[in-house]
């Protein structure tokens, strides 16, 4: 199993699996192209096992107001056959270690019990705009000092 930055080559990959890990869903591959055709400022990773993507993570900004204030995580995702393995946590474990996020303030909606394993904490603020009482949002490296609606790439408001 080796990991790699996402480049052009591997970007067909990745979007065939987001629709194999979230089957019924169009969401996630909608925003991962958008934000690619927009030319967003995006991290993404791939986990390829025998020549094949199976594991397919996303970092974007984070905003307080105009300004960045960290990233978010989303998506992240695991081929089927291979969830459940511990794919994900090995991942999301190479992530958290590159440079571009071991530093940042890092913000998740998502799985409390799955995220806080890797040091992933409940967030009261910023508020969520996705997480009605923040529920199911955490952060790391986030001292919650200043209340404000943390805000998202536009693209994650037009997935259609």
């Amino acid at each position: 199993m080796k990991v790699r930055e996402v480049g052009s080559e591997l970007q067909p990959k990745t979007i065939a699996l987001l629709r194999q890990a979230f089957p019924g869903s169009s969401h996630e591959v909608c925003l991962v192209e958008k934000l690619r055709g927009n030319g967003r400022n995006i991290h993404e990773w791939a986990c390829i096992h025998t020549g094949k993507v199976i594991a397919h993570i996303v970092f974007t900004n984070a905003y307080n107001g105009k300004e960045v204030c960290g990233l978010h995580l989303a998506p992240l995702a695991v081929k089927p056959e291979f969830q459940r393995q511990g794919v994900g946590s090995e991942l999301l474990r190479f992530a958290l270690r590159q440079e571009a996020v071991r530093s940042s303030t890092l913000f998740v909606l998502g799985d409390l019990q799955f995220y806080r394993k890797f040091g992933f904490e409940s967030c009261l603020l910023p508020l969520c705009p996705f997480a009605r009482g923040n529920k199911h949002f955490l952060s790391i490296r986030n001292d919650g000092a200043e209340e404000f609606v943390v805000a998202y790439e536009p693209e994650f408001a037009r997935v259609d």
